[in-house]
């Protein structure tokens, strides 16, 4: 199974760039992993957050295929220990045909149509970050969850 991260906007800060690459790759030694960014909005002076919303809801599920397991990082979500991300990642991985996708959306949150898309809410915290912060909070706490279950002392609890 393959597990793809789906962001608006690039990230534009060097050292979060890096750190995001350094967790991909060991992430990819344990699944097939794949980043899409989505462009950002351009003048956004000029539209509502609802239109805004509305429009990067459209680029993210150009990115969806049939049978995607689509999964929202949002505050709204579900939160759980890094060992009980692992467990539920551990599941949805047996329970997903082909691809599980997980999304971070824009600084608005997502449309209407994305969460209908969507067949779960994580949250990764009850602190607001960043949504460039978010991807690699995202993909070290991916990568941990694969050595919790591969049994490799990177998780110390």
């Amino acid at each position: 199974m393959k597990i793809v991260l789906i962001a608006v906007g690039k990230t534009d800060m060097r050292w979060l760039a890096d750190g995001i690459a350094e967790y991909t790759g060991r992430i990819s030694h344990f699944a097939p992993f794949e980043m899409v960014v989505v462009n950002d909005i351009r003048n956004t002076r000029n539209i509502d957050a609802k239109v805004q919303k509305e429009l990067e809801g459209e680029a993210i599920m150009r990115h969806f295929m049939p049978g995607d397991d689509v999964v929202l990082l949002d505050d709204k979500g579900s939160e759980m220990t890094s060992e009980g991300l692992a467990a539920w990642l551990e599941k949805r991985m047996a329970a997903s045909p082909r691809r599980l996708v997980f999304v971070i959306g824009g600084p608005y949150g997502f449309s209407d149509k994305v969460y209908s898309a969507a067949s779960a809410k994580l949250s990764l915290s009850r602190l607001t970050f960043p949504h460039q912060m978010v991807r690699i909070v995202f993909v070290e706490q991916l990568y941990r969850a694969f050595t919790i279950l591969k049994g490799i002392p990177y998780h110390h609890p």
